[in-house]
């Protein structure tokens, strides 16, 4: 259901990088316009990957989302001699251009750039490109607790070590992104019921519904902090 107060306020632009199916992706355009995501809209989607899921996504929102594809290995053999930090750029001007209030991380399984990093934040400026106003926060959603398991495999790496006794807790955060790999101060952690003896799959469909969640609400916090959702002439 829209929230009718959107049309009062300024728009709030998103930007989502994806790699897999996308149902973080789909959780975040369901929020599109909501009370969970008031005012906002995803500008750009940017795969590194020729996901079918993710382009069906976005083509049947409403309306439909841009999409592009710019994968490394791709890129890297089109391009000899050129390295991830020269992708990293390519990706941040095409973000540049989008002009996102914020940047979503939904899955995007590749390590960014410190380069990347500061050129969103404003502390460098890409030839061609203005300088940023503001910087342009990059927020990330990891399938593990703060300082738990880094990498691709952490829910893997996370429920062998449950069941083993060796941690006793499991969970999901969305962070901001820093240029050590998981180690962005936490926008939001929350702890998933994981059960000895049980299978990684039941753990899995739990932690799944609850990464849905929390990728919007952090979301929503990060757009807050860059752009309050209720403008400033509609209080009288």
């Amino acid at each position: 259901m829209e929230d009718p107060s959107a049309a009062t306020m300024s728009p709030r632009q998103l930007a989502v990088l994806i790699l897999g199916e996308g149902t973080n992706l789909q959780a975040l355009i369901n929020a599109q316009n909501t009370q969970s995501l008031p005012n906002t809209c995803i500008v750009l989607i940017l795969s590194n990957c020729k996901n079918a899921c993710t382009l069906v996504r976005a083509s049947t929102a409403l309306p439909p989302i841009p999409t592009t594809y710019l994968g490394l290995q791709p890129f890297l053999k089109s391009n000899p001699g050129k390295m991830c930090e020269d992708y990293d750029v390519e990706v941040t001007h095409i973000m540049l251009h989008a002009k996102p209030d914020a940047i979503v991380c939904a899955g995007w399984m590749h390590i960014v750039s410190e380069g990347f990093l500061d050129v969103l934040k404003g502390m460098w400026v890409l030839e061609g490109e203005e300088v940023l106003v503001r910087g342009i926060p990059v927020i990330n959603i990891h399938l593990a607790l703060f300082g738990q398991f880094d990498g691709m495999h952490a829910v893997e790496q996370g429920f062998e070590a449950f069941q083993k006794g060796e941690v006793d807790e499991l969970g999901v955060m969305v962070h901001h992104v820093v240029k050590e790999v998981g180690r962005g101060e936490p926008l939001i952690q929350r702890r998933v019921e994981v059960v000895k003896g049980e299978v990684i799959e039941a753990y899995e469909e739990r932690l799944h519904k609850v990464e849905w969640e929390v990728i919007v609400e952090a979301t929503q916090i990060v757009l807050d902090e860059v752009q309050p959702p209720l403008s400033s002439n509609t209080s009288s």
